[in-house]
């Protein structure tokens, strides 16, 4: 896709091959232009974050804007929120809470620092709002991906 494409529309996302690499993809979201890669290690040129990369920066990102509009609206002492997030595939059978027993599952860590001068019930609060974040919910919720040739 080149400089001058035009921004698709509000709410969809556009991905194409990208000249950086066999595996670079360039998305397009609104004004916005991106890139995607995968590591050497794999095939790629590691032009840009991976796929992953990008699920965990969508629920980092709504994580952390979803606990700033809370604290924001509650008028909380919330000065500044980071959230580290790692993806790994585990076994079934070391996941108790999962439904899934056999084969592998997605395991999704994340940590929420939370910076300023809050009390336990609020740091409580915002830990349970946290799952709250649009992102999070469809993440753990039935999706479906109709998929159909263009």
């Amino acid at each position: 896709m080149d400089a001058t494409a035009a921004a698709p529309p509000p709410g969809v996302v556009i991905v194409e091959d990208s000249d950086a690499g066999p595996l670079a993809e360039t998305i397009r979201s609104g004004a916005h232009v991106l890139r995607a890669d995968e590591p050497v290690a794999v095939g790629g040129n590691d032009t840009g974050p991976g796929p992953y990369d990008y699920l965990l920066a969508a629920l980092g990102s709504c994580t952390a804007m979803t606990l700033r509009m809370y604290a924001r609206l509650k008028k909380w002492p919330l000065q500044k929120v980071t959230v580290t997030l790692k993806h790994d595939k585990i076994h079934a059978t070391d996941c108790a809470e999962c439904e899934t027993k056999e084969g592998k599952v997605d395991r999704i860590e994340r940590v929420i620092a939370l910076e300023g001068p809050l009390d336990d019930e609020q740091r409580k609060r915002l830990l349970e709002i946290a799952d709250r974040c649009p992102v999070h919910r469809t993440l753990s919720s039935e999706i479906t991906i109709p998929t159909r040739l263009a």
